[in-house]
């Protein structure tokens, strides 16, 4: 499985991201897709190996405590295939004989949970710079939709032209939307990724948050954030 990359530009790199949590994998996954990886994934060893054989990866996340066959045997099964793919591993446990473990078989980092995206992508561009894997330097992404234009960089808004201030979970809620545009969301899809996976609070968050957005950026005579009662909410341009 696989998607384009923003814009459709070169990826950065190929990333085979293996957890058997689906929503840790769906929250890696669009993160690193809009930081501009071609994103392959799988939930478990078996799949796993499939993929990377299917798709070469340059580097592989991998999930350490999988139901089966683990990520240190994914890791060691697929330096038997000849995939050297550097490896970013990561777990809920921390201990040291685990780092040494996955280090010993080859992987390059290791990632406690619960984890930063923003952590996640640093170190993975590190391995893939150690390896010589890394693709372009990552990019000034600019999203737009309709009137409203984010800039990930500078974490600039624009509604018809002018600037709007956002606080920083406004900032990856619209994104969110933005990247999503056209599909329906739900709040707790919504909560598990624009607030950490682990947040564990009430899902009313989400409605409050929708509601600050609102008065920022949906203010012109079309409405463009759009409710469905007891399903979520999706942005888009009237029908």
């Amino acid at each position: 499985m696989t998607a384009a990359t923003p814009n459709d530009t070169k990826p950065e790199a190929r990333v085979l991201v293996v957890d058997d949590e689906a929503n840790i994998v769906e929250l890696l996954s669009v993160s690193l897709k809009f930081q501009g990886f071609e994103v392959y994934t799988a939930t478990n060893g078996a799949q796993a190996l499939d993929r990377a054989r299917e798709a070469r990866p340059d580097a592989v996340i991998l999930d350490v405590m999988m139901p089966g066959m683990d990520g240190f045997g994914v890791l060691r099964r697929l330096r038997a295939d000849g995939i050297e793919a550097p490896a970013l591993f990561l777990t809920a446990r921390d201990s040291l004989q685990d780092k040494i473990a996955g280090l010993t078989l080859g992987g390059d980092d290791y990632v406690t949970k619960p984890f930063s995206l923003e952590e996640v992508v640093a170190r993975l561009r590190v391995i893939l710079r150690r390896a010589g894997k890394g693709g372009a330097e990552p990019r000034s992404a600019r999203l737009t939709f309709a009137d409203i234009e984010l800039d990930e960089e500078t974490h600039e808004v624009w509604k018809a032209g002018q600037p709007v201030s956002l606080s920083p979970t406004e900032f990856t809620l619209l994104r969110y939307f933005v990247i999503n545009a056209g599909t329906v969301l739900s709040k707790p899809k919504i909560l598990d990724h624009v607030w950490r996976y682990d947040f564990g609070g009430d899902v009313n968050v989400v409605e409050s948050y929708v509601s600050y957005l609102r008065r920022k950026i949906d203010t012109g005579e079309t409405r463009l954030l759009h409710t469905l009662r007891g399903v979520g909410y999706v942005l888009r341009e009237p029908r």
